[in-house]
C-alpha cells in the first residue's frame, strides 16, 4: 500500500498511522481501567444475609432509648452497636456520616460480614441516608431503616433558626429549606439511595417531626405505625422503647425482603 509513495510520503504515512493506533491503545487502557475503577468501588451485597446492626442516635446524640432498642435486637441473637456521634449529635451531619461510614468498615472487619444494617432515629436517619447518597452505591449496607426521621425537615427547626444562638449547625441543617436537605432530596423520582432496601418507619403521633409525613421516602417501603395498629399511642420519643416498633425493626432486619405490614399483623407484632 506505502510502496507505491515517495520515501518522504511514506514515513509520514507510517508516522500518522503509528499515532492514531497509539492513541486508540491509550483509549482503551482508560476505558478498561475506568471500568476496573467501578469494579473495585462497587459493593454486590447479599440481601439474604444479614449482618451486623449500627444504631444511629438522633440530634442531641442520647443513646438511652436506643440501648432499649438494641437489647431487644440483642434478645434475638444480633449483633448490635450504639454509635456515639461527635459534638452532641447537634454538629455537621456530614460529620456524623464520617463516624458512622468508620463504623460500618470496622464492624464487618470485626464481623467477617459482608455488610451492614443500620437504623437511624430521628436525625440518625439522615444522617445514615447523607451517608449512602454520598458514598454512591459503594457503601456496605444491606438494609437502611430510619425511625421518626426528618427526611424532609421538620418546623421545629425552622422555629429554632429564629432565635440566635439557639439552632446549632444539625438543627439549622435539618431546616426544611436547608441547603443540605435540597440537595439530599433533589432530582425526581426516588429519593432512597442506591445499594439498600430503605424502609421508613414513623408515627403520626410524632411532635419532633412536624409534619410527621416528613419521614416519608419516595421509592422506599413506608409504614405508618397506626397502619399496623391503629390504637398506638407511640410519639417520636416513644419511638425507641415500644415493644411494637422494636418488632417491627426487626421484622424488616430478616434475611428475606422486607413486606409491607397491615392491620392483619398487629396482634402479632404486639404478642
Amino acid at each position: 500500500m506505502f510502496s507505491s509513495l515517495a520515501p518522504a510520503r511514506r514515513r509520514l504515512a507510517l508516522g500518522s498511522c503509528a499515532v492514531v493506533l497509539i492513541l486508540l491503545v491509550a483509549a482503551v487502557i482508560a476505558v478498561l481501567a475506568g471500568r476496573g475503577d467501578g469494579q473495585a468501588t462497587a459493593r454486590a451485597v447479599p440481601q439474604d444475609q444479614p449482618g451486623p446492626v449500627l444504631l444511629v442516635p438522633g440530634y442531641g446524640g442520647s443513646v438511652s432509648g436506643l440501648n432499649v432498642l438494641a437489647g431487644r435486637l440483642r434478645e434475638q441473637g444480633k449483633d448490635v452497636e450504639v454509635l456515639s456521634l461527635p459534638g452532641d449529635g447537634q454538629g455537621d451531619l456530614a460529620a456524623q456520616a464520617k463516624v458512622l461510614a468508620a463504623a460500618a468498615e470496622a464492624a464487618i472487619e470485626r464481623t467477617g460480614a459482608p455488610s451492614v444494617d443500620v437504623v437511624g432515629y430521628s436525625a440518625g436517619g439522615v444522617v445514615a441516608r447523607l451517608w449512602l447518597s454520598q458514598a454512591d452505591g459503594a457503601a456496605p449496607v444491606r438494609r437502611l431503616i430510619s425511625l421518626g426521621s426528618p427526611q424532609h425537615g421538620t418546623a421545629l427547626a425552622s422555629l429554632g433558626a429564629l432565635f440566635a444562638g439557639q439552632c446549632p449547625i444539625a438543627c439549622q441543617q435539618l431546616d426544611p429549606a436547608s441547603d443540605l436537605l435540597a440537595r439530599l432530596n433533589s432530582g425526581s423520582g426516588s429519593e432512597v439511595p442506591e445499594g439498600p432496601v430503605s424502609v421508613s418507619l414513623w408515627t403520626a403521633r410524632d411532635q419532633v417531626v412536624i409534619p410527621p409525613e416528613s419521614a416519608v421516602l419516595a421509592g422506599a417501603l413506608n409504614i405508618r405505625i397506626q397502619s399496623v395498629c391503629p390504637a398506638s399511642a407511640v410519639t417520636h420519643s416513644g419511638l425507641l422503647s415500644d415493644p411494637l416498633v422494636a418488632a417491627m425493626v426487626a421484622a424488616q432486619l430478616q434475611p428475606s425482603a422486607p413486606v409491607p405490614l397491615t392491620a392483619h399483623d398487629c396482634a402479632r407484632l404486639s404478642s
